[in-house]
């Protein structure tokens, strides 16, 4: 049986002529034995692809640029998405032509996107088998009849072994490492790093750039559905809790990570998963669990008994973000199709380390672009020396360093289909209650997947609901199942007037790092900020 999907092509439309060996759309067991025959990787025990990455162990946020042209000019949210001249990635691309000649390559031929009508034909170039083998199980593998006729519509070049000068290709200065983003060539080049999840992110950015020209909404989230075909989509920041509640045995999961909002309703970018390992809990999460032990996952920076091959996903001796690469269909509740119909409830999780927020909150259209826009959650204290105290994180669309275009840009987009489809949206706190982070503690977790549960049969919208006088949004008075306490965070803390003075300098954290978006946004989205005059006001 042959270890390809396709006949051999070769890479002649790029400008690649002499390339050593190919190896295009090599399957999973020969991708999977080339990366343990070239000493890329071992095997753990029950046969999961251990690698390491070496001094890069996430993304590389400062080497990422974007090709300023007359066509990008316009339409990149500069501010936060640094630029490359079309010169310094010709001579970037040069030089990486020049470091393939001889080289091995190996190339995988994939769809970006569950929904045919919309999906991109993306080519990933990898000197790396390992790497072949984990974005063929992030993105979604096509039938051999559909590669007969395969046009790649978007190429990503991943070398690790090139460096990048930062005088001849306009770099970091100080780095060897690049990821450069031409929308005009339709090209991405990364150099100087292992690390895989590059390549996933880099097209998340090319389709979050592309899509809302189509009017699709591109997010950075996890979606599920139900028996009934009610599908939620969960937006959140790492450590909010988005893919351990997204993951319902009584639900189906259509994806973990990225999804677009079209015409036709939901659907998942990808056709894999790539989850955190560090510290992760077979009783938690035991679906993520069991992949751990699964032949083929693609396991970074997890660190292994050399004698018994047992992992310890405890250990952060390789790195804090270790990770695992595996198809969906490992996880059991995983759906076929990866896609659905709209969504009849939206989620935004956050983790408020402050014990401030309520366990949740309803919001209107214009509040859900407020605390999207916002992307909040706060880290916990004692993280890094030196914090003795919380500290606030804003990830606007929760997902920043992925989105090429101004922020208001897809916070309006979604505002428009959260208005057109009678979408209820929530906001969940899965941080602190009855004070911050090492004083209260955390939100229980049954407590929160029995609001969310409510939230999502449609039952939470019938209870009764006060206004919070420092947010606006609406909070239930009472919730079956759920002590009345815990709705009102002012009144799990001891002492309501430090609640006060917390609530305060959250609410002028918002307001602060809102100011950005302020002439973005209509009258009604400004009016969802926080009011700290509200808390002035009550504590005089």
């Amino acid at each position: 049986m042959s270890d390809v999907a396709t006949p051999i092509r070769d890479l002649r439309d790029l400008g690649i002529t002499r390339p050593g060996k190919l190896n295009i759309n090599w399957l999973e067991p020969a991708l999977y034995e080339e990366a343990i025959r070239r000493g890329e990787g071992r095997v753990a025990k029950g046969g999961a692809l251990l690698v390491e990455t070496g001094q890069h162990t996430g993304r590389s946020a400062r080497d990422k640029f974007t090709v300023r042209d007359e066509n990008t000019d316009g339409n990149i949210w500069w501010d936060f998405n640094a630029s490359m001249t079309p010169a310094h990635f010709d001579a970037l691309w040069a030089d990486m032509r020049a470091h393939m000649e001889g080289r091995e390559l190996f190339v995988q031929e994939l769809f970006a996107g569950a929904d045919k009508t919309h999906r991109l034909n993306v080519r990933v170039v990898s000197e790396l088998a390992w790497h072949s083998l984990f974005i063929r199980h992030l993105l979604r593998r096509p039938e051999t009849a559909e590669l007969a006729d395969f046009a790649a519509e978007f190429t990503i070049v991943n070398l690790p072994s090139f460096r990048a000068d930062e005088h001849r290709h306009g770099t970091r200065h100080g780095s060897e490492t690049v990821i450069a983003i031409n929308f005009t060539e339709k090209l991405v080049l990364i150099g100087g790093t292992s690390y895989a999840g590059e390549t996933k992110k880099a097209v998340f950015t090319i389709l979050n750039y592309l899509l809302p020209e189509k009017h699709i909404m591109p997010m950075h989230c996890s979606v599920n559905v139900g028996e009934k075909g009610d599908s939620a989509v969960f937006f959140g920041l790492s450590g909010t809790g988005k893919t351990t509640l997204s993951a319902d045995p009584k639900r189906k999961l259509i994806g973990d990570d990225e999804h677009g909002w079209s015409e036709n309703g939901l659907f998942n970018f990808e056709g894999g998963c790539y989850a955190k390992m560090i510290r992760l809990s077979k009783e938690a999460e035991p679906d993520i669990y069991a992949t751990t032990a699964m032949w083929g996952t693609v396991l970074e920076n997890v660190v292994m008994d050399p004698a018994t091959r047992a992992l310890d996903l405890d250990s952060a001796e390789l790195a804090e973000n270790s990770r695992g690469a595996y198809p969906l269909h490992y996880i059991p509740n995983a759906c076929d199709k990866n896609t659905c119909g709209h969504p009849s409830t939206l989620v935004m999780l956050t983790c408020d380390a402050f014990g401030v927020m309520p366990p949740i909150a309803r919001l209107t259209p214009a509040q859900a672009m407020y605390h999207f826009l916002s992307g909040y959650t706060a880290k916990v204290a004692g993280t890094e020396k030196g914090v003795t105290e919380p500290s606030a994180t804003f990830s606007t669309c929760f997902g920043a360093p992925f989105m090429p275009r101004h922020p208001a840009e897809y916070g309006n987009l979604l505002r428009e289909l959260i208005a057109r489809h009678g979408v209820q949206c929530w906001l969940v706190n899965t941080g602190w209650t009855g004070g911050a982070y090492g004083v209260g503690h955390r939100m229980p977790i049954r407590a929160t997947r029995t609001l969310l549960n409510a939230a999502i049969d449609g039952s939470l919208s019938a209870a009764q609901f006060r206004k919070d006088p420092v947010f606006g949004f609406d909070v239930p008075v009472s919730v079956p199942g759920i002590d009345p306490a815990i709705l009102d965070p002012r009144q799990t803390w001891s002492d309501a007037s430090a609640y006060d003075a917390q609530a305060l300098k959250l609410a002028d954290m918002f307001v602060a790092n809102f100011e950005k978006f302020e002439t973005h946004v209509d009258p009604a989205v400004r009016a969802s900020a926080p009011s700290p005059d509200a808390i002035r006001a009550a504590a005089e």
